[in-house]
């Protein structure tokens, strides 16, 4: 098996076919002088082609899996728009008497090769959406057409150097039994759309390969573990088939768990919530059993756009994000921007450590009137649900101050104007610096609710770059000073009778489970797809073993010895499930 990125989890096998790389080689033909307004309009006419198919994408692609993933598309049609892309494409054409083409060509090739050189994952794959679109230019200009997929029915496996959101857009899942790309991180545009569509899907294989996939060779990958199998013997072949046999029965077993409240056989209640991007996830989270919103990444409201959100452009989406909960729960974090989440309309500060620098709350703050809109937007939508407001990145008592002061100068404003509002909203403060950690306590008076970001903290705690391919494997969630920062938050939340949840990715690590409920944690917010794997592992746990077990933990003076007693735990829980309910796994 070759060990690679997981980028969308699933086992898939079949054949494969190869998606022959897109690239353009156009002579270095002049143009006359007098043809200079033709190839502007050659240009212009192209560019308004390419914005209608986006646009036609974007659409496609809403009523498929919502307007989350959809928006990539419009940082697709900022591109268009930016007037640093097209003037290096107008002045080609103008100083150098080259053909729109190939301006195009080769303004695509010099802002790849910048963005390739940057040493910022981020910039890396915005490269990718440039490439995409100058493609997608090129083929109007060119009358080229797109390159096919197999027509006939039988099912594949879609092997491509890189996979562009615009190629991916037009496969059918139910035809694409999973992709393998050359290149590409988890982190990319089209990760998250294949994850959205369900298809598994296996990234970075470049170099690892002992000779070239070609179109027909059989492939087994499993999106979650990372791994491909490339022309696997019988034995192999058999061992997934049932491997993939079980994952779509453990699937669907899950699926019979949506009703049932999340409580150990002892009684103890653990509310799972889900984290959403998109009104339209909201559809996927509650068929799963989801208990509420915890986090709400109201960020994707205002990247992949040509602007800021207006005041009632959020208040639509808060409003029917509410309504669809109805009693339930919507916690939405307040703009998280920043570190590697840009605004290609906003230009942010030059900065040598982003994560440390101007984003989340900092740069709330800092732009009052654009966070005291949002504050307004949701303020009205509170009318019509249970919202409750979350600060991110808070570091100290004076953030939260400043932000419940703009929070009740917002309620001041719409109650003069006379606009229908909720006033009195929770508020919660974000735990992911250990600056928050260690004053808990003080920030436990200010709000009425602490949530831990587990993602950040694990990070800021142990001083490790997670994206950082050198050192991310010291990136570890059960480090034993990231348990005592947990254990230190949860005890002065209860000192002062405050609730606190947790978000991140281990929220969802059923590994975790025995932890959260030793600690007294009240909710956990995960993706959705984690909602009902930890339903089912909350539900033959018992409480009063996971305050044991959770003791024990803070005794132990490595990672490995805490995962290894952990896996005792639920080993032991999962032997005595059994012999309650024989055949019930």
């Amino acid at each position: 098996m070759i060990q690679a990125i997981g980028g969308s989890e699933g086992i898939a096998i079949g054949k494969a076919f190869v998606l022959p790389n897109w690239e353009w080689e156009l002579p270095e033909q002049k143009i006359d002088a007098l043809d200079l307004a033709l190839e502007f309009e050659r240009l212009y006419e192209g560019v308004k082609r390419s914005k209608t198919e986006i646009r036609q994408m974007k659409n496609d692609l809403d009523e498929a899996v919502g307007a989350g993933e959809a928006s990539i598309f419009d940082a697709h049609l900022a591109i268009l728009d930016d007037p640093v892309f097209m003037n290096e494409i107008q002045g080609i054409i103008q100083r150098q008497y080259k053909a729109a083409e190939v301006a195009v060509k080769e303004a695509i090739d010099h802002f790849v090769t910048m963005f390739d050189l940057l040493d910022d994952e981020y910039m890396k794959e915005r490269a990718l959406d440039i490439k995409d679109v100058g493609n997608r230019l090129l083929k109007h200009l060119l009358g080229a057409p797109e390159i096919a997929l197999p027509t006939d029915a039988q099912p594949f496996i879609l092997v491509v150097r890189e996979l562009t959101p615009s190629q991916l857009i037009h496969l059918k899942p139910d035809v694409v039994l999973g992709i393998v790309t050359m290149i590409g991180s988890a982190s990319s545009h089209s990760a998250i759309m294949a994850r959205a569509f369900g298809i598994p899907l296996v990234m970075g294989v470049e170099g690892k390969l002992p000779e070239p996939i070609v179109t027909g060779d059989l492939l087994i990958l499993d999106g979650g573990a990372g791994t491909l199998a490339v022309m696997p013997n019988a034995e192999t072949v058999g061992r997934y088939t049932e491997l993939r046999k079980q994952h779509l029965d453990a699937k669907e077993r899950l699926q019979e768990l949506v009703q049932v409240p999340s409580v150990t056989p002892d009684g103890e209640r653990l509310y799972l919530a889900a984290n959403i991007s998109s009104v339209k996830e909201l559809d996927a989270a509650l068929s799963r059993g989801a208990d509420g919103v915890g986090l709400f990444r109201t960020e994707f409201l205002y990247m992949d756009r040509s602007r800021f959100p207006t005041e009632d452009e959020q208040f639509e989406v808060y409003k029917a994000a509410a309504e669809r909960l109805g009693n339930a729960a919507l916690t939405i974090r307040t703009l998280d921007i920043g570190g590697d989440k840009q605004l290609d309309y906003y230009d942010m500060p030059e900065e040598n450590n982003p994560f440390l620098g101007y984003r989340a709350i900092r740069f709330s703050l800092d732009r009052s009137d654009l966070f005291k809109t949002q504050l307004r937007a949701i303020l009205r939508a509170a009318v019509f649900g249970n919202i409750r407001i979350m600060y991110p990145l808070i570091a100290s008592v004076d953030e939260v101050r400043a932000a419940n002061a703009l929070l009740a100068e917002a309620q001041r404003e719409l109650e003069a104007e006379g606009l229908p509002f909720r006033g009195g909203l929770p508020t919660g403060a974000m735990i992911e610096v250990p600056a928050a950690v260690m004053i808990a306590d003080l920030l436990a008076k200010e709000v009425s609710f602490l949530s831990i970001g587990t993602n950040d903290l694990i990070q800021f705690t142990l001083a490790v770059d997670r994206m950082n391919d050198q050192i991310n494997h010291l990136y570890e969630p059960y480090h034993p000073a990231v348990l005592r920062m947990l254990r230190t938050v949860a005890e002065s939340a209860a000192r002062n009778g405050v609730p606190v949840s947790v978000c991140g990715e281990m929220a969802g690590d059923v590994r975790a489970i025995p932890l959260w409920v030793g600690l007294g944690i009240q909710m956990l917010s995960m993706s959705v797809q984690s909602v009902l794997p930890v339903k089912a592992t909350m539900l033959r746990t018992n409480a009063m073993a996971c305050k044991k077990v959770t003791e024990e933990l803070f005794a132990l003076g490595t990672a490995a010895e805490i995962k290894e007693r952990l896996e005792r735990f639920h080993a032991g829980a999962a032997v005595q499930d059994e012999r309650l309910h024989p055949g019930k796994r």
